[in-house]
């Protein structure tokens, strides 16, 4: 039947199980259908999120902040927003340990990493991957190498390994070094493998601020 020889050319193709695939089938196909299901199961903590982020504190419900993506394109990344209303009027680009600018509905929300939900709608759209290197803020990323500059080969994810290897206590520089060498040799599996650690670091709070 066409559709066995398709599944075994799916499988049988190296290309389509690499991470540096961006095009992959099969990687594109578990990033959508993943990420509905995520987005399914979790629609109650995404409700009664939104509800709590705005019975606490005026302004959006969802963080809206520029990302550099595959091919160094910018785009918009959504996540629940845990700070207060223009908290960049207040303090720094990013978030500091103990950062005051952070809301008592937002330390729950980061603490769990619900607040992090959102970027799944950004997979849907095809601007981030359900695992890949962490999308960073264009005035870091401006300010990378021409060596550090190959991670834009790869699309950012919601996870990753550096999320699972030190997080955000990694400064820039080591993150993307160990990213560019991960990422150039993973594949299908791999990813797998990254999701399921992503669970343990969550449970954890391994490397969160």
């Amino acid at each position: 039947m066409p559709s066995i020889f398709l599944l075994k050319h799916l499988i049988n193709s190296k290309d389509n199980f690499r991470m540096g695939k961006q095009d992959g089938l099969v990687k594109r196909f578990t990033d959508i259908i993943l990420s509905i299901l995520i987005l399914l199961i979790t629609s109650p903590f995404l409700i009664i999120s939104a509800i709590a982020i705005k019975l606490e504190s005026k302004g959006p419900i969802i963080f809206k902040h520029e990302r550099i993506g595959k091919d160094g394109k910018i785009f918009i990344m959504y996540k629940f927003r845990g700070m207060i209303d223009n908290a960049l009027s207040y303090g720094p680009e990013l978030t500091q340990v103990n950062d005051p600018r952070i809301t008592k509905v937002g330390k729950i929300l980061r603490r769990t990493s619900i607040d992090e939900l959102p970027n799944f709608f950004n997979v849907l759209k095809g601007d981030m991957s359900i695992v890949g290197p962490r999308p960073e803020i264009p005035s870091i990323a401006t300010k990378y190498d021409q060596s550090q500059q190959e991670i834009f080969k790869f699309k950012p994810g919601v996870t990753g390994f550096s999320q699972i290897n030190g997080r955000q206590l990694l400064k820039p520089d080591e993150r993307v070094r160990m990213e560019i060498d991960y990422y150039g040799d993973s594949n299908f599996f791999s990813d797998l493998m990254v999701i399921f650690r992503t669970i343990s670091v969550v449970i954890t709070n391994q490397g969160n601020l």
